[in-house]
Parts: C-alpha cells; structure tokens; sequence
C-alpha cells in the first residue's frame, strides 16, 4: 500500500478544509468591522506551505517506509492544531485578522502560549517529512519558515497590541 501517498493526501485534505473554513470565518469577521494586518506576506506561507507538500509528493517514494513514531508525534501536532482552532473558535483564520474590541484569548494552548499555532506549524512542517526520512524538504521547509514566522508574530502582536489598546476606555 502506498502509505506516504495516502497521509499526504489526508494532510493535504485537512489543509484544504481548514481554507474553507478560514475563510468563512475571515468573511464573516471583515463583514463585522475586524481589519486585516499583514496581508503582504500571506502569499509567502501560502507559496510555502503549498510548495512543502508539492515537494513531499513529488520527493517521496510511494514505497517510503513511514516512521510510525514520528507518525505518531505528527499526530499529536494535528491535536493542538484542532486544540488551536476550537480554542479561537470564529476569531481562527489563517490571516491576521483583528476586531476592535474583542477580546484576547487567554484559555486552551493560550494559558501558556501566546502563539501556540506557529510553534505546531514550525513541528508539522519538520516532522511530517521525517516520517518519510525525507530529512531535506524538512530542513528547507523549516529553514523558509523561521523568518517568515518571526515577521508574521512581529505584525500579529502590533495589530493585536492596537486592538487592546483601542478597546481600553
């Protein structure tokens, strides 16, 4: 059985569902007067993720042996993903988006993490090609998304920062 072939199209099927629902909740949030922040680098982790399972696909055997306990660490970063999602609920896209007056989520992963998401995503983009031993894509995948991250927590604590102070009286 083609076991890469097979977890790489679920990932890539989790990912496509999670647009549609980003999207859904980014549409409604912009209806409600939110503002987005950073829109400029949004297509670098679109090019980035997308181009991190186009490399997957076209990179590993479909006779790769998979790594079960490193599957199994890739699925714990799929339960904080969700864990992430359910906590944010409406406010979760994958855009910064902000609406005045809401307020900061402080429950779930965010208790003890101020960014939990992108600590997930940096694990995700590591592990899931070393369940293959495809020990390169993880390397240039991550190497891409360390400065493509700090950017993107730079623009999001600005925007969240504004958000808080225009909510105070």
């Amino acid at each position: 059985m083609d076991w890469p072939r097979i977890i790489l199209l679920a990932v890539a099927a989790q990912r496509l569902l999670e647009l549609v629902l980003a999207r859904r909740n980014t549409d409604r949030l912009l209806a409600e007067g939110a503002h987005e922040a950073g829109a400029g680098h949004y297509p670098l982790f679109v090019a980035l993720h997308g181009g991190w399972l186009a490399a997957l696909f076209v990179s590993t055997p479909a006779d790769a042996p998979v790594d079960v306990p490193l599957l199994a660490l890739f699925l714990m970063l799929q339960a904080g993903r969700v864990w992430v999602i359910a906590t944010l609920g409406r406010f979760w896209t994958t855009r910064i988006i902000t609406l005045d007056g809401a307020p900061l989520v402080r429950r779930g992963p965010f208790r003890w993490l101020r960014h939990p998401n992108y600590l997930v995503v940096a694990g995700e983009l590591a592990v899931l090609p070393l369940i293959f031993g495809n020990a390169q894509v993880a390397v240039v995948a991550s190497l891409l998304n360390i400065p493509l991250t700090f950017h993107r927590i730079r623009v999001e604590n600005m925007a969240l920062g504004r958000c808080i102070r225009d909510a105070i009286p």
